[in-house]
C-alpha cells in the first residue's frame, strides 16, 4: 500500500498479514526481545509503558526508543527517536486480533511525526521490507514457536545492476533458478546449510529466496537483494533454533560476512540510504 497522508500532511504506512497461533503466541513473538530474535532481529524490550527498547540490526545499525502502548496480548506500540540521524521520530503500533482456524490478524502501522516528504523513501523501505520478515514469522509460529532462536544478519551495499548482483549471489549459493518446493544445499563456504525453498520473490525493488532449513539443524534463511536510490543491498538473515542456536549463530556470522565481502569485492561498496549507520552515541 502507498504512503498515506492526513489533511495536515502527516505520513504513515500500514501493513496487515495473517499468521498462525493464538494471540498470546503472536504477542510473545512481537513484543518481547527473545521473540523478536527468533524471526526479526536482536532486540531488548522492557515490557511496560515507558520501557526502553532497542533493535540491533547488525553493521552498527541500532534503533532505540520507548514503549508507548502495552496491552497484552492485543496492542503494542513504541516510538523510535534514533532510527535515522536527523529524522523525526517514528511511531509504530501493532494490533493482534484473533481469527478463525487458530490464526491471528497482525496489523502494523508506522507513523512519521512530520509532514515533509524527505523521508518517503525510508517509509517505503519499511513497507517493502516487512513482507519477507512476515513470511519468516509465519514459518516460525507454525514450526518453531517457543524454541530459542538466534540469527546471523549480513549486509553489504554495492553499486551495480540489481539483477546481475542478485543472480551472482544466488549462483554462488547454489540458489540460482530456485523454485518453491526445491531442495537445495548451500556450498561449504560459507556454510553447507540444507533445506526446502518456501518462497521466491522478484520485483524491480526486491528479490529474495526464503528457505526452511533442516540440516545440520532447524532454521530459516532469507537471502536476497533490494535496491534504493541506485544502491543495491546484498542481505541475508539466517535464523537458528534450538538450545544451541546462539552458539551456532556466533560461529556462523563471521564466516558469512567474510564470504560476502570477498565474493563482491570487485563491486564498489556503498551504504543503502534506507539503512544508514547510526552514530555510536545511540548505542
Amino acid at each position: 500500500m502507498p504512503i498515506k497522508k492526513d489533511d495536515k500532511g502527516n505520513r504513515w504506512v500500514e501493513m496487515e498479514t495473517l499468521v498462525p497461533g493464538t494471540p498470546e503466541q503472536v504477542w510473545e513473538a512481537i513484543a518481547t526481545g527473545a521473540g523478536n530474535a527468533a524471526w526479526f532481529t536482536k532486540a531488548t524490550i522492557e515490557e511496560h509503558v515507558g520501557g526502553t527498547l532497542r533493535f540491533d540490526m547488525g553493521s552498527d545499525m541500532v534503533s532505540s526508543g520507548e514503549v508507548t502502548v502495552w496491552e497484552p496480548p492485543h496492542r503494542f506500540g513504541y516510538v523510535e527517536t534514533e532510527w535515522m540521524p536527523g529524522a523525526p521520530a517514528i511511531a509504530t503500533e501493532v494490533t493482534i486480533t484473533a481469527h478463525s482456524g487458530n490464526k491471528c490478524v497482525l496489523r502494523m502501522v508506522h507513523s512519521l511525526f512530520s509532514s515533509s516528504d524527505d523521508w518517503d523513501d525510508q517509509m517505503e523501505g519499511f513497507e517493502g521490507g516487512w513482507p519477507g520478515f512476515f513470511a519468516v514469522l509465519r514459518i516460525y509460529l507454525s514450526r518453531f514457536a517457543g524454541m530459542p532462536g538466534a540469527s546471523v544478519r549480513l549486509m553489504r551495499g554495492a553499486k551495480g545492476d540489481h539483477r546481475e548482483l542478485f543472480e551472482r549471489l544466488m549462483d554462488k549459493l547454489n540458489l540460482l533458478g530456485a523454485n518453491v518446493g526445491d531442495r537445495r544445499t548451500l556450498p561449504p563456504e560459507p556454510e553447507a546449510l540444507s533445506g526446502v525453498v518456501d518462497e521466491v520473490q522478484q520485483t524491480q525493488v526486491q528479490r529474495y529466496v526464503l528457505m526452511v532449513l533442516d540440516e545440520p539443524g532447524p532454521g530459516i534463511a532469507l537471502i536476497g537483494t533490494y535496491e534504493m536510490q541506485e544502491v543495491v543491498t546484498l542481505s541475508g538473515v539466517i535464523f537458528f533454533y534450538g538450545d544451541d542456536a546462539a552458539a551456532r549463530a556466533a560461529a556462523s556470522e563471521p564466516r558469512w560476512q567474510a564470504w560476502l565481502e570477498a565474493t563482491f569485492a570487485d563491486y564498489e561498496q556503498a551504504r543503502s540510504p534506507c539503512m544508514p549507520e547510526v552514530p555510536s552515541a545511540a548505542s
